[in-house]
């Protein structure tokens, strides 16, 4: 075989193994092969994606609704009184017969389950003062601004039709020892700690928070609970907010 033959082959062989190497390598520096592919995510449509809080499920201004909010610049309808009032069965500190022992009985259940819990770890709540009409109100109101005058009784006492116990969904809780009354003093008691821990799990907020004053218009009342449903109330004790701030509302420091 002449040496032109076999210098022709020896480059064809070569331009062979080229064109195979180069098949070979063709794919990127640092692509993955197929068999490193990652998969496709497998889906799982049983796992939900959080949602954010609804805030118009319920009306702000209906005066029935559990979220009506009542404060300074917001008054119930005149001379309103819900239809569903009841007398729940609990420690009450008035006779049944009283106008202040009642509550809606949309309240009432989640009511009911709040005092029995307490009264399992030992805390003897009890209904101090619930459903208040505008004419009971307003008896209060006067006799209050009498003594105090109307610019120091405005800090304490709602007016006549502005206030949330005419609502029936707020109540004010006072201890089964009888101690601090509708006093600021309520919250070192062991009804007043349970409540500050508690009442959030069965709807209940505490309305006029410490601090909160310029928000609400009321000074700090520990004991007066109001009735927003269970939804809310989880929100409320996270956010630590008054309904106020959490709906983006006015303030109601003024009439």
């Amino acid at each position: 075989m002449s040496k032109k033959v076999l210098i022709s082959i020896s480059l064809g062989i070569a331009l062979l193994i080229l064109l195979c190497l180069f098949f070979v390598y063709e794919q990127p520096v640092g692509a993955p092969s197929p068999k490193e592919t990652n998969p496709l995510p497998i889906t799982n449509s049983s796992v939900k994606t959080p949602e954010t809080f609804d805030k118009t499920k319920y009306s702000l201004t209906d005066s029935t609704s559990i979220w009506a909010v009542v404060n300074k610049k917001r008054p119930l309808p005149k001379g309103f009184i819900p239809t569903d009032l009841t007398v729940p069965n609990v420690a009450l500190r008035l006779a049944p017969s009283a106008e202040q022992m009642k509550i809606r009985l949309i309240a009432q259940t989640d009511l009911m389950d709040m005092f029995s819990s307490a009264k399992n770890e030992a805390v003897n709540l009890v209904f101090g003062s619930g459903f208040r009409s505008e004419s009971y109100q307003k008896q209060l109101y006067e006799q209050y601004s009498s003594q105090s005058g109307q610019a120091q009784a405005d800090t304490f006492s709602a007016r006549p039709g502005y206030s949330e116990h005419q609502s029936g969904l707020a109540f004010d809780a006072t201890a089964g020892s009888g101690k601090c009354p509708l006093e600021i003093c309520f919250e070192t008691t062991p009804e007043g700690i349970w409540i500050m821990n508690n009442a959030y799990r069965y709807g209940f907020v505490i309305r006029y928070q410490k601090g909160k004053e310029p928000i609400t218009g009321y000074r700090y009342e520990p004991w007066h609970l109001r009735y927003v449903g269970k939804e809310l109330a989880s929100e409320l004790n996270k956010t630590g907010q008054t309904l106020e701030e959490f709906f983006g509302l006015e303030n109601a420091t003024q009439y």
